[in-house]
């Protein structure tokens, strides 16, 4: 479980790091970056539009993302991160899925 410090979850927050950060993406995902001076530890927001399915699916999305964040913690640099999941998602497992964000993070560099 993902505990709440590292979680962003508000609207003005996500604006920050949409405004601040970079972005960088693959065909499944885009994720956005931001460097915050006062926080040591990574923070992740998460995306899921209503076009990928209904509420059980996203769900289900956003579960999976915040797996491979909690698994992947350690290697991670600590930024904020928001993960937007687009279209093809939907079908991928977590595996796929895992793949998939890797080769975005390496695209961006934050992979220590």
């Amino acid at each position: 479980m993902m505990k709440k410090r590292f979680r962003i979850k508000k609207e003005q927050d996500f604006k920050l790091v949409f405004k601040k950060g970079k972005s960088y993406a693959n065909r499944q995902f885009v994720v956005y970056l931001s460097d915050h001076p006062e926080v040591a530890h990574l923070r992740l927001g998460i995306s899921v539009s209503k076009r990928l399915g209904n509420a059980v699916k996203r769900n289900k999305i956003k579960r999976r993302i915040r797996a491979f964040f909690q698994q992947h913690k350690d290697e991670l640099k600590p930024k904020e991160y928001i993960v937007i999941a687009r279209n093809p998602v939907s079908d991928m497992d977590y595996h796929q899925m895992e793949k998939s964000l890797l080769h975005v993070l390496k695209i961006a560099k934050c992979i220590k």
